[in-house]
């Protein structure tokens, strides 16, 4: 059974005439007679019932017309449906963010994705960067930006920039004033910084340790607005990403560039490989690549 044949069965049924159903579907009277006769085989009887004078349908064809016409329906809605989505004049995407990413860069993109195609929904996820990676490989996203996860055969990494990590330290510091700070410094006063398994920790302790240093913070927790927070209120000391510069100044901690060593990690869009994207998720991505 085709659409072809359907349409020609409900076109024949609604005007109960060969000859207006052939224009209203487009086909030559031989042409219209073959499908119609098609769609009986594949059903296994008789739709119409014909003479020189009539064209009725048999009680089989009452009860199927209101059947075929519910299928071209929503045939003809999901058609709709699909060109709307690829015209991306509807639909929705997902996408997962870590925190210092979604909360300073992220809404940028956002507004001109929005800009050029206001009719799509948006579901953001900022959730920390480990999560970002289980969303897209779980298909709970279709895209996440985070760190580099590093080689994976089920992921692709498109790189957006390098970030570079940077020291927050209170107003009333000795060292807020200075332009770059270096590790042992920071390590002498108290030390704030996010709980494992955070990939900043263990970047941060795989780093420090190939340099001969040891991290042994006295305040540990799961958000770096609440890092923010506390170095702002004279608690300690800390190390971000430079992503985070802007919401660490409005918390009301300093911000000053970090050597001794540096510590910079790609921040990049991750997908899924062998799954494509939806036209939505795509031009999302192109606007991320293209902002940054």
């Amino acid at each position: 059974m085709t659409v072809k044949q359907l349409r020609a069965f409900v076109a024949v049924a609604k005007t109960r005439s060969f000859t207006e159903a052939c224009a209203q579907v487009h086909l030559s009277q031989p042409a219209l007679s073959v499908a119609i006769k098609n769609l009986e085989e594949a059903l296994g009887g008789q739709l119409l019932a014909r003479t020189t004078r009539t064209l009725a349908l048999t009680p089989e064809g009452e009860a199927f017309y209101p059947t075929a016409q519910r299928l071209l329906a929503d045939l003809d809605e999901a058609f709709d449906e699909m060109h709307n989505r690829f015209s991306l004049f509807r639909g929705k995407v997902a996408i997962a963010s870590m925190p210092s990413f979604a909360s300073n860069q992220l809404p940028l993109a956002i507004k001109t994705f929005r800009e050029r195609y206001p009719k799509i929904n948006m579901m953001i996820h900022d959730v920390i960067a480990e999560d970002v990676v289980d969303m897209v490989r779980g298909g709970r996203v279709e895209l996440g930006v985070s760190f580099d996860p590093g080689d994976t055969e089920d992921l692709v990494f498109q790189p957006l920039f390098d970030d570079r990590f940077i020291a927050v330290l209170p107003q009333a510091h000795p060292l807020a004033g200075v332009e770059v700070v270096g590790w042992q410094a920071l390590l002498e006063d108290d030390f704030i910084i996010l709980q494992r398994p955070s990939s900043v920790r263990l970047l941060v302790e795989r780093i420090l340790e190939g340099e001969g240093l040891s991290l042994s913070p006295q305040f540990e927790t799961h958000q770096l607005a609440t890092i923010g927070r506390m170095v702002a209120m004279g608690l300690g000391v800390s190390v971000v990403p430079s992503l985070c510069r802007g919401q660490m100044n409005e918390l009301g901690a300093v911000c000053c560039e970090l050597e001794a060593p540096k510590i910079t990690r790609q921040v990049g869009v991750i997908t899924r490989r062998r799954y494509p994207l939806s036209t939505a998720a795509k031009e999302l991505v192109d606007v991320l690549l293209t902002s940054y």
